[in-house]
Order: structure tokens, then sequence, then C-alpha cells
């Protein structure tokens, strides 16, 4: 059912992507060590370039963590207007 108040009252799973970024920034930081050690400077600058990235979007998602019901609202509050009973609304 789509109330047409979807966009101003979605929410994001931001815990989920603060444990994506965690992982793919252990996972950049291995990449860019291991391929600065055995010799391959262009996949260390790719995982570096990588690293970069995925450090940024970690910092948004605690940013907006941080941010408090504004950005993640809690449990109880619903994600969008229940149906009312009327059609064509």
């Amino acid at each position: 059912m789509r109330t047409g108040s979807e966009p101003s009252t979605a929410r994001s799973p931001l815990r989920m992507r603060f444990w994506l970024s965690l992982w793919g920034l252990t996972w950049a930081v291995f990449g860019t060590t291991v391929f600065a050690l055995v010799g391959r400077p262009g996949w260390a600058a790719a995982c570096g370039v990588l690293l970069v990235i995925v450090a940024v979007d970690m910092f948004m998602i605690l940013r907006h963590l941080r941010q408090g019901p504004h950005w993640q609202p809690g449990r109880d509050v619903p994600p969008y207007e229940p149906d009312h009973g009327g059609k064509g609304r």
C-alpha cells in the first residue's frame, strides 16, 4: 500500500550500513597493506581510494546516527501514515 508520503518518512538502515562500512574499511586497509607489501602499487592505490571512500561514508553514517531520531526514528515511529480506509487519497 502506498500512501504518497514515503520520501518524507523513509528510514535508512544506518546501523546495518555502519557494520557493512566497517567490514569494507577492514578489507580496504588489508588490501592496501598487502598490495603495497607485495609491490603492486596500482592495486594498492585502488584499495587506498576505496579506503578513503569507505571512511567518508562511515563518517557520514556516524554523523547521521548521532543526530538522533531526525535521521533514525525509533521502532515506535511508523514508517508512513496508516490507511484510514479511504480510496484514492
